[in-house]
């Protein structure tokens, strides 16, 4: 199989499985006094010390959750019952744990819910936050994400924490698609909130962490114990943690040269579909790291063709036709739906390729000559 998809979720490497299968050795519960519970409790802090080295940060602002969903979970519903939030700023292209989120807020807890505009890439338009910010009463948490999980497009962070903060309110960074894919350094970052997950940096499923700036307090949405100081009850996993830090630690090791391979591939992949395809429309492209996320190359490709991503299957190819989370579903993307007309949605078909540095061009080339295959075939 060809896996195209690593934006959805990464290979687990195999220095991260051995880090994983060591701590299993470790059965003690983190939380007893005991020299087993202190061994596992000291994989757990140990992991959180490696995190927060690498995106400077303290130790105890790190809190290990399941995944980015809770993480972005925790953070926005916490903000709302701790810290006494009611109105949030948000965009429609953000993953769909934030959007739900926001629904679930909008309707139980009657938080109002402002969106932000965008540029033709899908991008904030800065000027129309800072505008709704200076008519805001109250603070207020902006909620905008670092980059966007189906087009790539790579948002501010620095300008947009710093506008909140310029008119009281908190920032938080939905950071799923760049933590681990880029040398981020919260003491330059000044986020007040920011999540990730393991899976998406060739770690394990199933484990993440939320990054709560101090002396921010969030209330804690799963009760039971006195875990993550008090953050997140339940028994540590302690063998998917000692996992997530590997898999964090070695993905900034050859950062630099990750990268450059990667956006070499992902360009590469941009020139084979553009010259099969000439009426191909790319989203949010760039060559540029900076710009757009190295590893995801976004196009809506000039036919129509709902099960696309099945067919490619067909050729063992794993790929994606839009966020994960909503797989399955032949309905246009609601990222898409935001920054395209409904003539192109209706007349074309989206297709969100994503590398990691595990891939080859062996592995583009295979994907082009099967959508010339599949196009010829349904022509």
């Amino acid at each position: 199989m060809i896996y195209l998809d690593n934006a959805a979720t990464t290979p687990m490497i195999q220095e991260v499985k051995d880090e994983i299968c060591q701590a299993f050795e470790i059965y003690g519960n983190p939380s007893s006094t005991h020299a087993a519970g202190r061994q596992a409790k000291n994989i757990v802090e140990q992991a959180r010390r490696t995190i927060a080295q690498r995106v400077k940060s303290k130790p105890a602002e790190i809190t290990f959750t399941s995944c980015g969903t809770e993480a972005a979970n925790l953070i926005l519903k916490s903000a709302v019952s701790s810290l006494e939030i009611k109105h949030i700023i948000s965009s429609k292209l953000e993953h769909k744990c934030v959007l739900e989120s926001l629904k679930q807020l909008e309707e139980l807890y009657d938080v109002r819910i402002s969106w932000v505009e965008h540029h033709s890439d899908g991008s904030v338009d800065l000027e129309n936050l800072e505008k709704q910010l200076q008519e805001c009463e109250s603070p207020v948490l902006v909620s905008i994400m670092h980059a966007n999980n189906e087009i790539g497009m790579i948002n501010p962070v620095k300008e947009i924490a710093a506008l909140a903060h310029k008119y009281d309110s908190l920032y938080f960074a939905d950071m799923v698609q760049t933590l681990g894919h880029y040398d981020i350094n919260f003491e330059e970052v000044p986020v007040d909130f920011a999540s990730a997950s393991a899976h998406k940096f060739h770690g394990p499923k199933g484990i993440g962490f939320a990054y709560v700036r101090q002396p921010h307090k969030l209330f804690p949405q799963i009760s039971g114990g006195g875990q993550e100081r008090n953050l997140r009850a339940g028994t540590e996993n302690v063998p998917y943690i000692a996992g997530l830090a590997k898999a964090f630690e070695m993905a900034l090791v050859d950062l630099e040269e990750d990268q450059k391979y990667v956006v070499e591939l992902k360009k590469y992949a941009h020139d084979k579909i553009e010259e099969n395809f000439p009426e191909a429309k790319f989203h949010a492209y760039s060559d540029d790291a900076k710009k757009s996320l190295f590893g995801l190359l976004s196009v809506s490709l000039p036919f129509r063709n709902t099960m696309l991503s099945f067919e490619l299957d067909l050729h063992k190819i794993a790929i994606s036709q839009g966020s994960a989370c909503s797989s399955g579903a032949v309905k246009n993307s609601p990222v898409l739906s935001q920054i395209l007309p409904d003539e192109v949605l209706e007349s074309t078909t989206p297709l969100r390729i994503s590398f990691s540095k595990l891939n080859s061009k062996s592995d583009v080339d295979a994907l082009v000559e099967a959508l010339v295959a599949i196009c010829a075939k349904h022509a």
